[in-house]
C-alpha cells in the first residue's frame, strides 16, 4: 500500500538553556500546538480521525517523562482512541517514528497517523536519563562507549579531516540558513509557538550565528578535550588502536547547537486523504533503519542513506534535493568529501549546524525541510539520512506529487 505525505509542520527551534525562548513551553504544549495547527490546515474531521500518535523523545524523564506522546495526545485533545507510542532511538528518533507509522499503514492496522519527535532541552538536559554507562568507566570501558562529541573527534582523526573544513561547512550551513530565513523559505512550515498567557514565545530559529568571514573560528579551542582525557581518549583508543592519541578538533561552532523544537507529519493512505478531502503533497518510496560502528558512532547515516537509495532503485545522483544531517560538522564534510554530491541540491536552507538539534524532534524537522527543498528545487525525489550517537542511523527516499 502507497503512503503519502499530507502536512508537515515543526515548531522554531530555540535556544536549549534556561533563557531559550522556548523554555516556558513545555513538550506536551509544544507538540499540541503543531497539532492545532494541522486542524486549521487539514481540517478538524481529519485530525479526529488520527489513529495514532507516535513521537520520537530521547531523554524521557522529568517534563518529557510520564509518556510524552500520551501527554501530548491529552493537552492536543485528540481522540481517547488515538493510540500513543513514545519511542527513543537516539539522533534518528524522528525518522523511526515515521518509519514506524508507515508500517502500520502499510499493513493496514490504520489508515491515518501523525508522527515526529519532540525534544526540550532546555527543561531536560542532555544525558540527564543518568544511564549507568555514563559514568561507570568500567562499564563504558566494556561496552567501549564514549560521549558522542567524542566520537566525533575519533571520526575525524580516523578520516584525516581538519580544522579548515569543519569551519568551512559551519560557515556554510549559517550563511544559506540565515538567507532562507530572509528570503521566507520557512514560512510554509514553521509554526509561531505561544506561550502561556497567549504571546507568542518564538517565530524562527534562534540559534543562527553570524560568523562574520569566520577567520575567528580558528581561534575556538576544542571542546571536547577535557571530556576525552577524564577516560574516554583511553576507552576509544583501545578500540582503534590505529588512531594512537588522537586529536580533538571540534569547537563549539562545529556542533549542532543544542536546541528546543518538535516535528508533526501527517501520513495517511489515500483512501483516508479521500475520506477527508486532503491533497498529498509526497508519498514515501522507501525506508531504512541501520545500526554501524558504536565508536565512531556518526556513519550510520551513510550506511542508511546507501540502502534506502538501493531499496528505492535509485542512486544519489537521481535525487533533485537532498537533506544530509549536520551531527557535528565532520559528518557533512565526510559526506561531500566521499560522495561527491550536488551541492546546489544538498542542505539548501542550512542545516543542524545553524540551526540546532531538538534530538528527538530531528528526523520530522529534516523530513519538512526535504518537502521545502523539493519545493523550491521543483524536484521530483528527494532523500533525508540522519546519523545518530552510538551508530544508528535512518534515512527514507520521497516523491512528490
Amino acid at each position: 500500500m502507497t503512503v503519502f505525505v499530507y502536512d508537515a509542520v515543526r515548531s522554531p527551534r530555540g535556544k536549549g538553556r534556561p533563557d531559550g525562548s522556548l523554555a516556558g513551553v513545555a513538550p506536551p504544549f509544544l507538540v499540541s500546538q503543531l497539532i492545532d495547527a494541522l486542524r486549521k490546515r487539514c481540517g478538524a474531521e481529519s485530525l479526529a480521525d488520527v489513529q495514532s500518535l507516535i513521537l520520537g523523545c530521547v531523554t524521557q524523564v522529568g517534563a518529557q517523562g510520564g509518556h510524552v506522546a500520551m501527554a501530548s495526545r491529552l493537552v492536543s485533545g485528540l481522540p481517547d482512541r488515538t493510540a500513543p507510542l513514545t519511542v527513543n532511538n537516539y539522533c534518528v528518533s524522528g525518522l523511526t517514528a515515521i518509519a514506524a507509522a508507515y508500517r502500520r499503514i502499510a499493513t493496514g492496522e490504520i489508515d491515518l497517523a501523525l508522527a515526529g519527535g519532540v525534544e526540550c532541552m532546555s527543561q531536560v538536559g542532555f544525558m540527564t536519563d543518568g544511564a549507568s554507562f555514563y559514568t561507570d568507566m568500567s562499564l563504558a570501558e566494556r561496552m567501549g562507549w564514549a560521549p558522542v562529541g567524542v566520537g566525533a573527534d575519533a571520526l575525524a582523526a580516523a578520516e584525516g579531516i581538519g580544522r579548515a573544513d569543519l569551519d568551512l561547512f559551519t560557515l556554510r550551513s549559517n550563511r544559506l540558513a540565515a538567507a532562507a530565513w530572509t528570503e521566507g523559505r520557512y514560512e510554509k512550515r514553521v509554526i509561531p509557538i505561544r506561550d502561556r498567557q497567549g504571546n507568542i514565545a518564538l517565530a524562527s530559529d534562534e540559534n543562527i550565528r553570524d560568523h562574520g568571514d569566520g577567520a575567528k573560528l580558528a581561534d575556538l579551542p576544542p571542546v571536547f578535550e577535557k571530556v576525552g582525557a577524564a577516560g574516554f581518549d583511553r576507552i576509544v583508543s583501545a578500540r582503534r588502536p590505529e588512531l594512537g592519541i588522537f586529536e580533538h578538533a571540534h569547537t563549539v561552532a562545529h556542533c549542532p547547537p543544542i536546541a528546543d523544537g518538535a516535528g508533526l507529519v501527517l501520513l495517511g493512505s489515500r483512501e483516508a486523504g479521500e475520506r477527508w478531502g486532503l491533497s498529498p503533497v509526497a508519498k514515501i518510496v522507501a525506508l531504512a533503519e541501520t545500526a554501524s560502528d558504536h565508536v565512531l558512532q556518526l556513519t550510520a547515516g551513510f550506511s542508511a542513506m546507501e540502502l534506502v537509495l538501493k531499496r528505492a532503485n535509485s542512486t544519489l545522483a537521481d535525487m533533485d534535493a537532498i537533506e544530509f544531517m549536520e551531527a557535528f560538522a565532520v559528518t557533512p564534510v565526510k559526506f561531500e568529501r566521499d560522495y561527491a554530491p550536488d551541492m546546489s541540491k544538498v542542505n539548501i536552507h542550512g542545516g543542524h549546524l545553524a540551526m540546532g538539534h531538538p534530538m528527538g524532534a530531528t528526523g520530522a524537522i529534516l523530513f519538512g525541510a526535504l518537502l521545502d527543498a523539493l519545493d523550491r528545487l521543483d524536484g521530483a525525489r528527494g532523500v533525508v539520512a540522519a546519523t545518530g550517537g552510538v551508530g544508528v542511523g535512518a534515512a527514507a527516499v520521497i516523491e512528490r506529487v
